[in-house]
């Protein structure tokens, strides 16, 4: 009974759950509690125990018809759990909220210590060069701005800027470059 009903079954649950996973967990619960069922009356079960699952004796429609309310019930009961309790969701792994990396103490040192690389190379540029790599990533001044205000051609200050980035660039290790 297994082989027979199991995919169908599962496509039935999954459909019900929205998750693959859960109605698999749903699915085997199910095949559990009816071999662990003990026999009521003219109440349909699972002749044979274990055998009849694999398909050994043939399952007449009232075990059929078991498995898939069961099946079905256990969903729901899930179903109701998880809206009872809606912070229990929170629980799985692919749901569990990590703190910004950025928050992180390793992090955070690291990014102190990039920061501080990169001071010391800005501090090092040539003082007309750093001038117009200030002006520009920190002031946010336009190359013609900063032009004016320096009384050099934009020409020579992209120069001084591409300069900058250069220095930057070569002072950090790969993964850090700006």
């Amino acid at each position: 009974m297994l082989e027979r009903y199991y995919q169908e079954l599962l496509r039935l649950i999954s459909r019900s759950t929205g998750c693959r996973d859960k109605a698999q967990d749903v699915v085997q619960e199910a095949y559990a509690r009816l071999l662990a069922r003990k026999p009521l009356g003219d109440a349909p079960t699972l002749q044979g125990g274990a055998r009849a699952l694999h398909g050994d004796t043939p399952p007449d429609s009232g075990q059929r018809a078991l498995l898939y309310v069961t099946a079905k019930n256990i969903a729901i009961d899930e179903q109701r759990l998880r809206q009872r309790r809606p912070h229990d969701a929170l629980d799985e792994p692919h749901l569990q909220l990590r703190a910004p990396r950025a928050d992180e103490p390793e992090q955070r040192l690291h990014d102190r210590q990039t920061m501080e690389r990169l001071l010391a190379i800005i501090e090092a540029l040539p003082p007309r060069c750093r001038q117009a790599f200030a002006l520009y990533k920190f002031d946010g001044l336009s190359q013609i701005e900063i032009a004016a205000q320096m009384g050099i051609s934009v020409n020579m200050v992209e120069k001084h800027i591409i300069n900058g980035m250069l220095a930057c660039k070569k002072g950090l290790p790969e993964r850090d470059t700006l």
